[in-house]
C-alpha cells in the first residue's frame, strides 16, 4: 500500500482527531459564516470594480478581464485560464482573487449582488465579442 502524507501539513490524520465538542462545533460555523459573508462583501465590491473596467475601458489586459466576468458568469459556456491572472496588473487580480474567494463559499453569484448584474455581463460578453457555445 502506498503511504500518501496528509496533505494538511503536519496536522492529525482524521481517525486520530478527537470529535469535536458542541461548542467547538458552533464557535466553527460561526468563523466560517463570518468568513464567508467577508469574503463575498469583498467579492462583490472587487466585482463590481471589474465591470466598470469592462464596460468603461479599452485596454490590452480588458479583453482578460472580460474573460474572467464571464467565466464567474458561466464557466461552462466561458472557461478561464487562470495564468491569466499574470498578465493583469496586480490591483486586476487581487480582485480577481477577491471574486474567486466569494465563490468558493458558494453564498452567491456575484453578478446577482450588483445591479443589474446579469444584464451588465451579458452585455460585456457581447461588447467583447465573447461567444456562446453553440447547442446541439
Amino acid at each position: 500500500m502506498l503511504h500518501r502524507p496528509d496533505h494538511r501539513a503536519g496536522l492529525p490524520t482524521p481517525s486520530e482527531e478527537a470529535p469535536m465538542s458542541p461548542d467547538a462545533i458552533e464557535a466553527a460555523l460561526t468563523e466560517f459564516d463570518t468568513r464567508s459573508r467577508k469574503a463575498t462583501q469583498a467579492g462583490a465590491q472587487a466585482f463590481a470594480r471589474l465591470l466598470e473596467l469592462a464596460e468603461e475601458r479599452d485596454s490590452g489586459q480588458i479583453p482578460r478581464v472580460a474573460r474572467f466576468l464571464a467565466a464567474t458568469y458561466n464557466g461552462r459556456a466561458f472557461p478561464f485560464d487562470l495564468f491569466e491572472l499574470r498578465a493583469v496588473d496586480i490591483a486586476i487580480s487581487d480582485d480577481m482573487l477577491c471574486c474567486l474567494d466569494a465563490l468558493r463559499w458558494g453564498r452567491a453569484d456575484l453578478h446577482t449582488l450588483i445591479p443589474d448584474g446579469d444584464a451588465r455581463v451579458r452585455a460585456v460578453i457581447e461588447s467583447w465579442g465573447l461567444r456562446w457555445p453553440e447547442r446541439s
